[in-house]
């Protein structure tokens, strides 16, 4: 028995370390900031896409043996390969990986030595990076390690002396559709579309402690899962409560990572703000290294090693420098309207896959989800061009829609009607679609 709470506790810890990336930490705070008094049902809208689906994630993936490629096949073999080189693509040189170096210029290096060149400060990043990458050396492991414990205890810090001693007052900011915005801001974490990429890594640990069984392996991550659930949520809903305690002390202008940088302050003084900036800073190249070798790695496999690692290691760097440059609030906010539309999609197949012993005609998942596709990528298109008329009036009218989630009713409606028309016998669309991705990966 002792062996087993061993377990979940270790393999708890390494699910929290899998999602709690240090550029996270610019989320919560924001968006306390933005809701003021309304902080609580914040809170539950931002755990549940930040935390909670990151994990149903995990358990969805179980069913597939950890192998996101296979739950994604069940729509089509083309699809799979184009949505998992999406979710790399994102979670990589896209926007995660800039993400971590723009967060680690703006807040570990820039309060220390403001007349910094942003070039400069990149360029330093990625030469160590990419050292690391190109040479993998047990000293990163190490310090990642170290510094997620590191890490959590500052942050735990922060929180419950900010908690017991606020640093301001908290008022109405009439902020408007908090649950809903919540919801939205949760997919910035990007958690759940790492989640199904990473499962495997969660399963194979799983495994390596001696369970075997598929009702073992489930009730293991689940409880580990317990684990890394409270975690999660202290420090998130710690930190938007301490950003909901701002508007009284900084200005409105104030940016996503000079928020986490001043509340540090004024919690713990100039030590805090030193020792937060050194462990975020830190604990960012870990996740920028494990992301680009990730990436490389999934690429070279996909062109059947006729693209070295080492050349794709190259380019995933060149890409991240380069979008990394234009700052943390513009990532941010290019990182919107992809996430908009990637995440119906993953969130569908997740659930999907979760009913699976329901589900068994793979042609409800592919209406299913094709029409989570198709009104997601409307959605993203009327925010950025509200002007399309015929695209504007479609979606006013579909319930939800003014929240963000114009996808789910649609979705829904595709669902049910599909069920109705093909019933639920069994059938495959890619019988050889296992194969065709073991050839890949």
């Amino acid at each position: 028995m002792k062996s087993k709470v061993k377990d979940y506790f270790v393999i708890g810890f390494a699910l929290f370390a899998m999602f709690f990336g240090a550029g996270n930490l610019i989320f919560p705070p924001t968006l306390g900031r933005a809701v003021g008094s309304k902080y609580l049902p914040s809170i539950l809208g931002f755990l549940a896409t930040g935390v909670g689906l990151p994990l149903m994630g995990i358990l969805s993936c179980i069913k597939s043996n950890g192998d996101f490629t296979s739950m994604a096949g069940k729509v089509g073999k083309d699809f799979s390969l184009i949505i998992t080189s999406a979710l790399i693509l994102a979670i990589g040189p896209m926007l995660a990986i800039p993400r971590t170096a723009a967060t680690t210029f703006e807040l570990s290096l820039q309060p220390f030595f403001p007349n910094m060149n942003p070039f400069v400060a990149v360029l330093l990043f990625f030469l160590i990076n990419l050292a690391f990458v190109l040479k993998p050396n047990s000293i990163i492991d190490n310090i990642g390690k170290f510094l997620t414990p590191v890490l959590l205890i500052m942050l735990s810090l922060i929180i419950i002396k900010g908690i017991v001693c606020p640093i301001g007052e908290i008022y109405n900011t009439n902020y408007t559709n908090v649950f809903s915005n919540s919801l939205l801001e949760g997919y910035q974490t990007m958690d759940a579309m790492a989640s199904v990429i990473f499962a495997s890594i969660i399963i194979s640990s799983v495994k390596s402690k001696g369970y075997k069984t598929s009702s073992e392996i489930a009730r293991v991550t689940v409880a580990s899962s317990i684990v890394a659930v409270i975690g999660l949520s202290f420090i998130y809903g710690g930190l938007l409560y301490l950003g909901a305690q701002t508007n009284s002390i900084l200005p409105g202008d104030t940016s996503r990572t000079r928020l986490v940088s001043d509340i540090s302050k004024y919690v713990l003084g100039n030590f805090g703000t030193i020792a937060l900036s050194i462990s975020v800073g830190l604990a960012c190249l870990t996740t920028s290294i494990g992301l680009t070798s990730t990436g490389a790695d999934f690429f070279t496999k996909l062109s059947k090693g006729k693209i070295s690692y080492t050349v794709n290691v190259v380019i995933i760097t060149i890409i991240s420098m380069i979008i990394s440059l234009k700052g943390v609030d513009i990532i941010v906010s290019l990182a919107s309207p992809i996430l908009q539309i990637l995440y119906p999609v993953v969130i569908i197949l997740i659930v999907i896959n979760l009913l699976e012993n329901f589900i068994k005609n793979n042609k409800i998942i592919a209406i299913t989800v094709y029409t989570a596709l198709i009104f997601s990528i409307l959605s993203t298109v009327n925010s950025l061009v509200p002007s399309i008329a015929f695209i504007s009036t479609l979606l006013n009218s579909i319930p939800l829609s003014n929240l963000g989630f114009a996808w789910f009713i649609p979705s829904l409606i595709a669902f049910f009607i599909s069920c109705i028309a093909f019933g639920n016998k069994e059938h495959s669309i890619s019988q050889n679609l296992g194969q065709n991705f073991k050839e890949v990966s």
